[in-house]
């Protein structure tokens, strides 16, 4: 399993950094535009649509959207889309939280339209983050890895308090802790490094720890619907590391999050 996923990142790990630092756009939303059509395959079965017709259906709808932003969308539009993700993830939050082992709770008609709710907005804000300025989608990547990174090392060390046992039961508090500090002492360098005011400073810390704590929500939020269908991973796709969905998860929540905290803060 370990050999696999080192050769799975090894592959992927190059072809991310190409598109990331591309100078045209087109690379990135190639990437991006591939991976969420995959992740929005692989939410089909999640929610119960196992016919293979059903799921070309369910995927060819969400390139459709992705298709008709590229074409018709406008900045305005978009700030639309990321001041929605807000109140939607703050009640993704409540279903975590309430969640006692219920079965089938996403299996209805609501359900295909919430995996567009979550994919298309982290598509979206990917994509327009790499247009205003590659080094905060570098940082935004470094809070999500960060953020996981600190709390697996800090979570192995330290962890004793479940986080949330019945939807992850190997995530801890004191996991979420270790990230949370990891990531804060990188963004009170960045802060420093760049001179910037005791308030500005402070607006990009509590925006930086509100990533944080969005993606940790969008982890869970994904694990949940996993055990409701009794699955480890969403696919298969990337040897030793599942699906799609398992990759971006919490992306999917922290990339809204950071872009509307930039737009309402005016930039950095």
């Amino acid at each position: 399993m370990l050999k696999q996923r080192i050769l799975t990142a090894l592959v992927l790990l190059p072809i991310i950094l190409v598109a990331v630092f591309a100078t045209a756009s087109w690379p990135f939303w190639s990437v991006t535009t591939g991976i969420v059509l995959v992740a929005s395959w692989e939410w089909s079965a999640l929610i119960g649509w196992t016919r293979t017709p059903a799921r070309i259906v369910y995927s060819s709808l969400t390139a459709l959207g992705m298709l008709s932003i590229a074409i018709y969308g406008r900045p305005s539009l978009f700030h639309f889309v990321y001041a929605l993700a807000l109140p939607g993830w703050l009640w993704a939050l409540v279903r975590v939280w309430r969640y006692r082992g219920e079965e089938g709770v996403f299996l209805s008609l609501s359900a295909p339209f919430l995996g567009w709710a979550v994919l298309l907005p982290a598509w979206l804000a990917l994509n327009e983050l790499k247009s205003l300025a590659t080094a905060w989608l570098l940082y935004l990547f470094i809070l999500v890895w960060g953020a996981d990174t600190g709390a697996y090392f800090a979570g192995r060390r330290f962890g004793r308090t479940k986080l949330a046992p019945m939807v992850s039961p190997g995530k801890s508090v004191e996991g979420v802790i270790g990230g949370v500090a990891l990531t804060a002492a990188v963004a009170v360098v960045i802060a420093w490094r760049h001179a910037w005011t005791f308030a500005h400073s402070l607006e990009f810390l509590l925006l930086s720890l509100c990533t944080v704590a969005a993606s940790v929500l969008g982890d869970l939020f994904e694990s949940m619907l996993k055990r409701q269908r009794g699955v480890k991973d969403s696919g298969t796709i990337f040897p030793g590391h599942g699906g799609a969905l398992d990759r971006i998860d919490s992306l999917t929540a922290a990339a809204p999050i950071f872009l509307l905290g930039w737009v309402l803060l005016g930039g950095f």
